[in-house]
């Protein structure tokens, strides 16, 4: 089962049929797929009714937790963010991805916030593992602020669009999360580390 997460200013929930058509047109923007990996480019509405037709039954096996992005306010979708577990190792990965009009209000970080502590809190998970193609550094900032910690930059890592890109990982394990002075996705807000090379271009 997938729960509802809420911050201050969203609202993390399932996604259902009737988020298709908007989920179709804000994540086929070709700036969405143009720096994730599970994003198809185009991405049409029977796409998106298959892909959230999918969610509760990996939720069910404990195999990923995907939530809608929706502002509080207005209650409306902005994007979505996921933890794909690894259930042996008690490990997951997140990633995100918001609507080109939401980007550079904070939004993503908010929710990366609201799913570490769904992650360690909920699901017990001991590490949480992110990573971001380098030419992306919005997306770098997100994991940063999060709390992350910056583990290392693989070259040409992942072949995208006819080009290799090299991948930047962040990491979190559960006793530097218990460590931290604010939790439950209201972390604060962190400046990246020094930065290894490549990691910023």
């Amino acid at each position: 089962m997938i729960p509802t997460l809420k911050t201050d200013r969203l609202i993390l929930r399932p996604f259902h049929a009737a988020d298709a058509p908007r989920a179709a047109t804000l994540f086929g923007a070709k700036e969405i797929a143009a720096t994730t990996l599970i994003v198809p480019h185009p991405f049409s509405e029977q796409d998106a009714l298959a892909w959230i037709a999918s969610h509760a039954a990996r939720a069910a096996k404990g195999e990923a937790y995907i939530f809608a992005i929706a502002l509080r306010a207005e209650n409306e979708l902005a994007g979505t963010a996921m933890l794909r577990v690894d259930r042996e190792h008690r490990r997951a990965e997140l990633s995100y991805w918001l609507g080109v009009p939401y980007w550079n209000h904070g939004y993503t970080t908010e929710a990366a916030g609201a799913l570490i502590a769904f992650g360690f809190e909920e699901l017990q998970l001991n590490r949480i593992w992110a990573a971001a193609m380098t030419k992306n550094p919005a997306s770098i900032q997100v994991l940063c602020k999060a709390g992350l910690k910056y583990e290392g930059t693989f070259p040409q890592h992942v072949w995208k669009w006819g080009q290799y890109e090299d991948l930047a990982f962040f990491g979190l394990l559960r006793a530097q999360y218990q460590a931290m002075p604010t939790k439950k996705g209201k972390q604060e807000s962190l400046a990246c580390p020094a930065q290894g090379p490549g990691i910023m271009k």
